[in-house]
């Protein structure tokens, strides 16, 4: 009878045992098409196809799907939202992942099923924007919402791949200290980022869109400075770890963010000058990721909380010596 009002994921839990593997896969795919639909949003707004679908759900008044009426705007603002699927996909591959390897884990089942309830969120957010036309505040509001979901998706990746023992330090306060403050000043940055973007030109759509009132010049110019802030304080960072001798997990990440950030810098200085191309743009914009991406990665670097639990082994027939035939008669 408990068979019958079990849950499908226990069903399939009770069937199936993910090996790390398998695990490690279903949860990076999760991080990969959470990148891959925020650049591709940033590519419905920098083509102007923001409004290509006028409404939400449906795409128009009278077809759920996009027209051949709406144009090129229309086909990849729909195209965006189809590639919505192919993430609650991802995302229900790393649930049904992190509900049935053995022994279970709590927490990672959690942080699978927090992705499911972000991308929820950001859906009705995304539809609120459209309703709208585009307020560049739910605009914004869409972007971090996006960036919140990058951020659940690799923290699962990497717990996947650790113990659940309590956290152990690998480096020092003060390292750590720099390190959380590194990645409020990273914060900061991705925030005002989406004021100068609700504040410039390219406001999704090819009419005339409310932009947030201030100005543009002394908002970049704020960006850039807590640019400079993350720059200064991850060199500090590399400095210090060398200095204390700490492992080489925390150093190859620390050094993977410098690169990360030395090409976002050329990338925005670039996209200044040049008058904001709508390519640089895109760039910029995933640039914007791996430079999340990569401090999150720093911050998990300096600690350790021991290997990935091993799966039980599968309990096979016992065992028997086989006997020799009788002699036939």
């Amino acid at each position: 009878m408990s068979a019958l009002v079990r849950n499908p994921l226990a069903c399939i839990a009770a069937r199936w045992t993910p090996s790390p593997r398998i695990l490690a896969r279903a949860t990076l795919a999760a991080v990969g098409m959470s990148v891959v639909i925020v650049v591709t949003g940033g590519a419905v707004r920098l083509t102007g196809s923001g409004l290509g679908c006028d409404t939400w759900p449906k795409c128009t008044d009278d077809s759920l799907f996009a027209t051949q009426e709406m144009g090129l705007h229309g086909a990849i603002e729909f195209g965006n939202r189809m590639l919505t699927y192919v993430l609650c996909a991802a995302v229900g591959w790393a649930i049904i992942a992190a509900r049935s390897v053995k022994p279970r884990r709590t927490g990672l089942t959690r942080l699978a099923w927090a992705q499911f309830w972000i991308v929820m969120a950001n859906a009705v957010v995304g539809g609120i924007t459209v309703l709208t036309g585009l307020n560049p505040y739910t605009v914004a509001g869409h972007f971090l919402l996006a960036t919140s979901l990058i951020t659940v998706t690799l923290v699962t990746w990497e717990r996947a791949r650790e113990g659940d023992e309590p956290p152990r330090p690998l480096v020092g306060p003060r390292v750590r200290q720099l390190a959380v403050g590194m990645t409020a000043a990273a914060v900061a940055l991705i925030v005002v980022g989406t004021v100068v973007t609700g504040a410039g030109q390219h406001a999704g759509d090819s009419s005339d869109v409310p932009r947030i009132p201030i100005d543009w010049e002394l908002i970049t110019r704020v960006h850039s400075a807590f640019a400079w802030l993350v720059v200064a304080l991850a060199v500090a960072l590399w400095a210090l770890l060398r200095v204390v001798d700490a492992p080489r997990g925390p150093r190859a990440r620390t050094a993977e963010l410098l690169v990360v950030l030395a090409s976002q810098v050329l990338v925005g200085y670039a996209q200044y000058f040049l008058d904001s191309p709508e390519l640089l743009v895109g760039v910029h914009l995933l640039g914007s990721t791996l430079v999340w991406i990569a401090v999150v990665r720093v911050l998990f670097s300096l600690r350790e909380r021991g290997a990935a639990p091993a799966a039980p082994a599968a309990d096979g027939p016992a065992d028997r010596t086989a006997e020799p035939e009788p002699a036939s008669a």
